[in-house]
């Protein structure tokens, strides 16, 4: 039929239908007419104009059933495009059904035999224009209102809109639209002129058969509805909606769950049943029916099914145990750093560690606590026989393994087997507690204990403790002889005496922590292996009972022999401490002295089994309590200074400090010794105490060790420039009198919350017995101006000093008895700022201030100035010098510290002149400093570490920069003793702090100054010096880093990493046990004794992403050379690459993610993960980082990268975070990674990047993935979603 040239086609196409209408024409002649038409006429089919022209005919002056075979015919030829007739449909008949019940029937017949033909859509001619159309006609923009368009996504609002508004009528005709809370169809503004022009056309009387019709006509929509949601491809489409519609999402489900709850067709249905309903409504996620192809689950199945614990010899080196629990290894051997304290309680540290390690790894609780208890014997067997030096020994790693280790594991048995009651259960006389419950995890805790004992290497006792591992070996063996001896008789018993060797271990003081804890009990004793026989009979003279807390505990007096019994031997039972601490509180005053004494002895270093409560009641000492009828404020601590001279001595070695640490108790002790220090230090000198034995006690003593034990616990000898990352603040501003005060006061704020952890219980009772009250450091005026004094002289060099002031008076008085013999010789004078002293003094006590030691302490930096002053324009010599500041700290010993203050300072400054260590004015090092240089690199050795040379110039004399050289001559004048081992502990870090800030090679040249000094602290000072070539070279640390990875890996033919794993990681410490002297240290060590003293950490992250990418492409290769790589194939035992399996690959993957993930968190904890998370990882995933290996390695380098980068991000952000919200830290966990996720949804906002990646994973028959990849990309992915779904029939 040739068109006519009037008009458009349409009309003669109208014309058309009304004629073959009129002549009952087939429809499908009638088709083949129309279709012929419009090619003559060049529309392109399907046609859209032709599907408006149809559909408007139709509704509703011809609305007659030859019209709508007509329609199904056009279907057919596709001369329209069916979606876009459903959608006019829709908003056509849906709103008429009840007018037009026929015409309803037949639209939904066409929509259960068209609506589900998506593929034909979407690779039809002109997709994206139907779907425009489509999206104008339903007006999603309106109804939805989303950012995003597009026709993938329009098709998903396009499914979405067909089964909602199916729902909307199906509710609305069985009259259960009035129960939603719009109470009305949301599609109300699509019917709204529809529903006008039929109410105006039809009258509202119904037929009979009109009933029924449309009764038949709600089944058949509800059945269409559930055969939306059991469809394979369209209830996945419609669970898009759910990921990116949340709101629309929940309002349609509300309706679904109402409708399958509350419809009686539904229930009439035979083929959708209520159920079926419910629980598309309830599901949460896709349930994937199509099984996995062959080759993708032969590959993943291959690591996803691998035992990491399949080899027990693998516990202490390799890979495979290694890739669970090296960042445990890491963490333990950190905190045994006797450079830092730390303000959290490694309880919690631990304790939060596990829970990572145990959400993310999935391991049961016997391989977490086997894990624990092998690490921590790492940690003692690492320094079983420790350097001497200023830094924590084996008490430190006994307290870990025994007392912190058995406390962790208190806390998650008792989380396992306590169940809180819920507040409606309790009456009004009921107290809130606890419910016991049966538990598993002390079963595994038992296991792993038993299984233990097939760890002999690690189970032999330090020499230290040997008697102590017998004696515990002794009592299991003497219980299971069923021989009952009294522990009077037990103490006094040597193991010498008995008629058989005990041979006591490790685990038997393991499982003696246990029982004093109720971990266990005395059944353990029965274990297989664990005793090695039995005893017949006891010696035959029986010792008499000696001296010790049997005795005591049955009212033997504290005699002096008494006292140094139970300071010499560790308390075994609660009730023997608190009988002590009741004596030290109420005793006599000599009393109270032995008291305290005892509490700080051997209980404190090696009373394992109680140890957390010696902490507690030396705490309590330290803060006592204002008396009812004292009104003089902090002067009540003036009466109890004696006593506190005790603790402060007691408690000044370096393992103790850390003890307290360990227990979470420095923001504890900080708070207690503020207000001595306070009270000591506005005290005249000639206040003071003579004690029962003769010797006689100041206040400035008192306050002096108080002082110098308090700086202990904070960095304030950094110098200014502290490392700091990003726009974060530093990591050593946390260190400061207020944050020390803050973390007490949040202990003491959470008291009142029952619910928290066994360990937040404990620190907050402590908190509140020393203090109920919370602390400022306003509370402390004198020791906030002190502070302030020091944070300035640490700003700029010291100004303000006038001239005949009463202060400039008492600068001029210290000067002058600091060198009243130099004055009294040579009538010389040392000027001070602008004037100079007053002449010679008397050697007497005459010329000793008596000023109070905080009015000391402020005038100290100007006193040092002036001396170094002298000093550097000759008035002084060197060793005049020193001796005049070695009698400040001898007169006052807290003056140590504002001197180390200064001296800080001004190194920095680069203002004073070198001086020249050539043994005349200075002490010269030339004796050691070759030793050192080669000692040096014997310890650098495995690193691969150049050490440069210490004598560049040849025969020229060492130099210093001329405050570290007064420093360092001020600390050689003292005794290594233990009089001064509490001032050396102060000295002695902030000498290497200070060292290690000025060029190489300072840090050496003290060393070697310090080894002719104490030469068995040679190893330790030389370790010392080794650190600082990493603080002065960046390329250093990166270099230290590689041979971390290296090592651990097993990758080089070092001794250290020849099996790889936590062994070769962290080797044995600092020297080596297999032979003498020096020899070279673990890499791990080094970096977690060097990485604190970092000035910049941030460009850590970056170097450890690149060293763990490139770790990958060498674990793929295996360590073969590029030309002998094979391709990959598969074997009878697995998938393997070249000759390497890809199970093995895995977990060695899995190990140098672990490390990475560890390094970052160890160095600058949660602020360097948020830095990795929102600028390294995305500028990695933006860069290109590709190979010619990668290119050749049939994507396996690329699999186990990605891997990788996602393994390392997840423990990162879950170290830093935690995996729930218990720690206050991981309430910044939806910041930072909403941070990163915007990175994401940007960097990958390109559809066709998404499709590409898609395409790969599809290539690799990964369609489940590639749909996962596009499914997680949010809104502007979930068109691409859609079209994977139709396209590959998922």
């Amino acid at each position: 039929m040739e068109v006519s040239a009037r008009g458009s086609p349409w009309d003669d196409v109208v014309e058309i239908i009304k004629a073959a209408q009129g002549k009952g024409c087939d429809p499908l002649s009638w088709a083949i007419q129309i279709h012929s038409l419009l090619n003559s006429a060049g529309e392109s089919l399907p046609s859209l104009e032709l599907a408006d022209v149809l559909v408007s005919y139709i509704c509703w002056e011809n609305n007659v059933p030859i019209m709508w075979k007509f329609l199904e015919k056009a279907f057919m030829l596709k001369i329209v495009p069916p979606m876009f007739v459903l959608a006019l449909l829709s908003v056509r008949v849906i709103p008429c059904r009840n007018f037009q019940p026929a015409a309803y029937r037949l639209y939904l017949e066409l929509l259960r035999r068209h609506a589900f033909e998506l593929k034909s859509l979407i690779n039809g001619p002109n997709y994206p224009k139907v779907m425009k159309t489509i999206d104008h006609v339903f007006r999603h923009s309106q109804i939805f209102g989303l950012t995003q368009s597009g026709p993938g996504i329009i098709v998903v609002e396009f499914i979405f809109s067909i089964v909602w508004q199916l729902l909307d009528a199906s509710m609305d005709d069985e009259g259960l639209l009035k129960l939603t809370p719009e109470k009305k169809s949301r599609w109300a503004i699509l019917y709204q002129e529809m529903e006008l022009d039929m109410h105006d056309s039809y009258s509202d009387k119904k037929t009979e058969h009109q009933e029924k019709l449309q009764n038949l006509n709600t089944l058949t929509a509800i059945d269409i509805i559930g055969q939306f949601l059991q469809d394979k491809k369209s209830s996945r489409i419609l669970y898009l909606v759910r990921q990116n519609m949340p709101i629309h999402w929940r309002s349609f489900i509300q309706q679904l769950q109402l409708m399958g709850a509350n419809s009686l067709a539904v229930r009439k249905s035979r083929t959708v049943s209520s159920g079926v309903i419910l629980k598309f409504a309830s599901d949460t996620d896709v349930v994937w029916s199509d099984e996995r192809k062959m080759r993708s689950q032969q590959k993943f199945q291959a690591f996803l099914a691998f035992d990491y614990l399949s080899s027990s010899a693998s516990l202490c080196h390799g890979a495979s145990h290694s890739a669970l629990w090296i960042p445990l290894d890491l963490v333990l051997e950190d905190a045994m750093d006797g450079y830092q304290v730390s303000t959290t309680s490694a309880i919690e540290i631990i304790s939060g560690l596990i829970k990572t390690l145990r959400a993310i790894n999935g391991t049961s609780w016997h391989d977490t606590f086997l894990g624990l208890w092998l690490a921590a014997l790492r940690v003692v067997q690492r320094e079983r026989d420790p350097i001497e030096g200023p830094m924590p020994r084996i008490d430190t790693r006994l307290c870990m393994l025994l007392c912190i280790i058995p406390l962790v594991i208190t806390e998650f048995i008792e989380e396992d087997e306590m169940t809180p009651i819920h507040e409606s259960d309790i009456g009004p006389t009921d107290h809130l507690t606890d419910k016991r419950v049966p538990g598993k995890c002390r079963g595994e805790l038992v296991s792993s204990l038993q299984i233990l004992g097939d760890y002999q290497s690690l189970l032999v006792p330090p020499q230290s403790i040997v008697a102590a591992a017998n004696q515990a070996a002794a009592k299991a063996m003497l219980s299971v002889s069923g021989i009952t001896i009294g522990s009077a008789y037990f103490e006094s018993l040597s193991m010498q005496e008995m008629p058989i060797d005990f041979s006591g271990n490790m685990r038997h003081l393991i499982v003696e922590a246990c029982i004093a804890r109720n971990l266990l009990d005395t059944s353990a004793y029965l274990w297989p292996g664990y005793v090695s026989g039995q005893i017949n009979r006891l010696p035959q003279c029986l010792p008499t009972q000696a001296l010790g807390w049997s005795s005591f505990m049955k009212g033997a007096a504290l005699t002096p022999p008494m006292v140094n019994a139970l300071v010499s031997s560790p308390a075994s039972s609660l009730a023997e401490l608190e009988k002590i601490f009741e004596i030290a509180t109420q005793g006599s005053e000599d009393e109270k002295i032995s008291g305290a004494t005892i509490l700080c002895g051997a209980s404190l270093l090696k009373g394992w089994n109680i140890q957390e409560h010696t902490v507690h009641f030396i705490i309590r000492l330290l803060s006592p309590s204002v008396p009812a009828e004292s009104t003089e404020g902090n002067n009540h601590l003036i009466n109890y200074a004696p006593i506190l001279n005790v603790l402060l001595v007691g408690i000044a070695p370096v393992d103790c400090v850390q003890t307290f640490s360990l227990h979470g108790l420095v923001p504890q002790l900080a708070c207690s010794l503020m207000p001595i220090c306070e009270v000591f230090g506005s005290c005249v000198p000639n206040v003071s105490w003579t004690l029962s034995s003769g010797e006689e006690i100041s206040a400035h003593a008192v306050f002096s060790n108080a002082f110098i034990l308090l700086l202990r616990l904070w960095k304030f000898n950094r110098p200014p420039l502290e490392h700091g990352i990003g726009d974060v603040p530093t990591v050593g501003s946390q260190l400061t009198p207020e944050y020390l005060l803050l973390v007490r006061n949040s202990h003491l704020m959470s008291a009142g919350n029952i619910h928290k952890d066994r360990n937040r219980r404990r620190l907050s009772t402590i908190a509140t017995l020393s203090s109920p009250n919370s602390i400022f450091v306003d509370s402390f005026p004198k020791l906030k101006a002190w502070y302030r004094q020091h944070l300035a002289c640490i700003a700029s060099t010291l100004s303000g000093l006038v001239h005949g002031t009463p202060f400039h008076q008492i600068v001029e008085g210290i000067l002058n008895m600091m060198f009243i013999k130099i004055n009294k010789g040579s009538q010389a004078s040392v000027p001070s700022g602008s004037s100079s002293s007053s002449g010679p003094g008397n050697e007497d006590n005459s010329t000793r201030p008596k000023l109070p030691a905080w009015d000391i302490l402020e005038a100290i930096p100007f006193v040092v100035d002036a001396a170094l002053t002298a000093c550097a324009h000759g008035r002084f010599s060197p060793r005049e010098l020193a001796t005049g500041l070695k009698d400040l700290a001898d007169f006052l010993p807290a003056s140590l510290a504002t001197i180390v203050s200064y001296f800080s300072a001004e190194v920095t400054r680069g203002v004073w002149k070198p001086a020249f260590m050539n043994g005349t004015d200075w002490p010269s090092p030339a004796a050691n400093l070759l030793n050192v240089e080669q000692q040096i690199k014997k310890i650098l050795a495995a690193t691969g570490v150049d050490v440069p040379s210490l004598d560049p110039g040849g025969s020229s004399p060492s130099t210093l920069p001329l405050p570290l050289a007064a420093f360092v001559s001020l600390t050689i004048t003292y005794k290594i003793d233990k009089a001064s081992e509490r001032f050396l502990n102060l000295a002695g870090p902030a000498l290497e702090s200070l060292a290690a800030g000025c060029p190489w090679p300072c840090m050496p040249i003290v060393a070697s100054l310090w080894t002719q000094k104490a030469k068995r602290w040679s190893d330790f000072l030389v370790f010392s010096a080794s650190r600082t070539v990493f603080l002065h070279n960046s390329d250093a640390v990166v270099q230290l880093l590689k041979s971390c990875f290296t090592a651990t890996l097993g990758m080089n033919s070092s001794p250290f990493s020849c099996n790889g794993g936590v062994g070769a990681l962290l080797g044995h410490g600092f020297k080596s046990h297999l032979c003498g002297g020096i020899s070279p240290v673990a890499p791990g060590i080094l970096y977690l004794r060097v990485y604190r003293s970092l000035r910049d950490v941030v460009f850590l992250t970056e170097e450890i992403v690149s060293i763990l990418m490139h770790s990958v492409r060498e674990i793929v290769s295996g360590g073969l050379p590029k030309e002998r790589l094979d391709k990959l194939k598969t074997a009878k035992d697995g998938i393997r690459y070249g000759q390497v399996s890809l199970a093995a690959s895995m977990t060695r993957v899995k190990l140098a993610a672990a490390l990475g993930a560890s390094l970052v968190w160890l160095s600058g904890g949660f602020m360097l993960v948020q830095l990795l998370i929102k600028e390294t990882l995305p500028s990695w995933f933006i860069a290109v980082h590709r190979s010619d290996q990668e290119e050749e390695s049939a994507g396996m380098v690329a699999m186990l990268g990605g891997y990788a980068l996602a393994y390392f991000a997840v423990l990162c952000g879950a170290f830093a975070w935690g995996v729930d919200s218990s720690s206050s830290a991981s309430k910044r966990r939806p910041n930072v990674l909403g941070i990163h996720m915007e990175f994401l949804a940007s960097a990958l906002d390109d559809v066709d990047v998404l499709k590409r990646l898609s395409n790969g994973l599809r290539q690799l028959n990964e369609e489940k993935l590639a749909l996962a990849l596009l499914s997680a990309g949010g809104l502007g992915t979930m068109g691409a979603a859609a079209e994977l779904i139709i396209d590959n029939e998922m």
